[in-house]
């Protein structure tokens, strides 16, 4: 058995299913052999700029990375042909969160400092003024009127140089970089061997040769429809399992904004089998659609659900109005991979999940590891096949990768207990994350914008349950004085013009103080009771 890169998964499906469609996004239909053409294509245009691996793997720290970063900037449409051409190049791909504002796309950029920058063309125009002037700039057709910009190659462009065959031989130990963010709200990169994350997160293996690969793809089911998008780590890895497996994936044409009933009409046309998405963002829309419209789904056996929690009210609708699915709710990070999944029918639902391998408990004191049935609640951690470390972060890497009696583990800042059936009970984040539609907010980043804003003495950011959201971010503030009259409107426009959308408070609370510890720290436990309270704008 050895270890194989993604690109060379990729090639050897195109070689036996080369006219199979690989990928459906909008209108645009995509073979294995398109796929393969392209990758290839875009790899030797990377390598002929003089972009790959500069240092190898055995020579570098866990945090280090001796290979060009190329940042995505990016919808669902082309995003798997450049993941796997950055990979055929020995270039690092690096997502990027298209829903940032400027100054936060900046920031990411200024810590990963990509080589090159692969962008749709009206994504590019958004983030014109931060892109960075010494990077090569890849602008990919999305239908817009958006002129491109003057310093950009288009993708056609680049694809046509790299007709010219480069002499590059990948390494499975080349890496791929998941953007995620830190404790402190800035991003961290979470360096991933690729044949690393190919076998944890991807429905990948190592191969004997590619005879085995063929057999594997030789018959497909149906399609598998990834709604969630591929910029995230979640939607990436499943739609990814899908293609390395010769299956076709439907990608949801995500440079419109999301529309439920697309979804379903998509979901109908392709006759999709397996379709994923992220928690209550996705399933309250989509069950509201079901509800006041009929499709027939018939070929539907399966909804997967990951990246944030789903409400067991829209996940018990989906099985009453889909009878013949199995509901799959999916858990993991950017840091642990996917980890375990539980599986719920009609009439037989699941609250723990089945783990993959190398998942685990650690004690709450790194001591051991806990057995099934355990009552102690401890670390939710992972063994084996794990990331490097992040990139350029030496103190978080040791911190989060820690060798636990000789074993190195990923430790995931979940908490959690093993059920007597050796399943995961899982009891949620043990820091101040709040997890809103599958994104991660990092409540000092939040409050540093409020706290900002003229009239603000003080403010604190926290997550309280939302049926739509699963959470959302409300901020509570005290204003400098009892005089001062902060208003809600002008506060709104203040964070929206810093902030993504999704991290934007969804309720200002007004508090005569912020409550703080003897130490300085600020008083979260009470900050979510004042929450919940459902304190009203005052």
């Amino acid at each position: 058995m050895g270890e194989w890169t993604i690109g060379a998964v990729l090639d050897a499906i195109a070689d036996v299913i080369p006219d199979r469609t690989m990928t459906v996004c909008g209108e645009r239909r995509s073979t294995f052999a398109d796929t393969a053409d392209r990758s290839r294509r875009l790899a030797n245009f990377l390598a002929g700029r003089g972009f790959g691996a500069h240092r190898e793997r055995h020579t570098l720290a866990n945090w280090e990375c001796g290979q060009d970063r190329v940042a995505l900037i990016m919808h669902n449409d082309r995003y798997p042909d450049m993941v796997i051409g950055c990979l055929k190049a020995r270039t690092v791909p690096v997502n990027v969160n298209f829903h940032y504002t400027p100054r936060e796309v900046h920031e990411l950029l200024e810590y990963v400092k990509p080589s090159a920058v692969i962008y749709h063309r009206a994504l590019g125009a958004k983030f014109a003024d931060v892109l960075p002037a010494g990077a090569v700039w890849v602008s990919v057709d999305d239908g817009s009127a958006v002129p491109d910009l003057p310093a950009a190659v288009t993708l056609a462009e680049a694809l046509s140089e790299g007709d010219l065959t480069q002499s590059i031989s990948s390494s499975p130990d080349d890496l791929v970089m998941m953007c995620t963010g830190g404790t402190t709200g800035r991003p961290k990169g979470v360096l991933w061997r690729q044949c690393d994350t190919y076998t944890v997160s991807m429905n990948g293996a190592d191969h004997a040769d590619a005879g085995e690969i063929h057999d594997k793809v030789r018959h497909a089911g149906p399609p598998w429809f990834a709604v969630s998008p591929l910029m995230h780590a979640a939607g990436m890895w499943t739609a990814f399992a899908g293609v390395l497996s010769g299956q076709t994936v439907v990608l949801y044409d995500n440079r419109t904004p999301f529309d439920p009933k697309t979804v379903w009409e998509t979901a109908e046309r392709e006759k999709v089998g397996l379709m994923t998405m992220v928690g209550d963002a996705y399933a309250g829309p989509l069950v509201e659609e079901l509800q006041r419209n009929s499709y027939d789904l018939s070929s539907l056996f399966a909804v997967a659900t990951g990246g944030a929690a789903t409400n067991p009210r829209h996940q018990q609708a989906l099985l009453e109005m889909l009878p013949g699915i199995t509901l799959v709710n999916g858990y993991g990070s950017s840091e642990t991979g996917n980890v375990g999944f539980g599986r719920s029918q009609r009439g037989d639902t699941k609250d723990t999940f089945e783990l993959r391998d190398g998942a685990l408990v650690l004690a709450e004191d790194y001591s051991r590891f806990l057995q099934p049935g355990e009552q102690e609640v401890g670390w939710v951690a992972r063994t084996g096949r794990i990331p490097l470390g992040y990139f350029d972060d030496p103190e978080a890497t040791r911190r989060t990768f820690p060798d636990v009696d000789g074993t190195r583990v990923v430790i995931s800042g979940d908490r959690g207990a093993l059920a007597d059936d050796g399943t995961l009970r899982l009891f949620g984040r043990d820091s101040l994350v709040v997890n809103t539609g599958g994104e991660k907010v990092f409540v000092e980043e939040v409050e540093e914008v409020v706290r900002a804003y003229p009239g603000i003495a003080d403010a604190l950011a926290v997550g309280r349950p939302s049926e739509r959201w699963g959470e959302e971010v409300v901020a509570l503030i005290a204003p400098a004085d009892a005089a001062t009259d902060v208003a809600h409107e002008a506060l709104h426009s203040h964070c929206v013009a810093h902030l993504a959308g999704f991290k934007v408070p969804k309720e200002f609370i007004v508090v005569a103080q912020v409550r703080r510890l003897g130490n300085g720290k600020a008083d979260y436990r009470w900050a979510k009771s004042a929450a919940l309270r459902e304190v009203t704008w005052a």
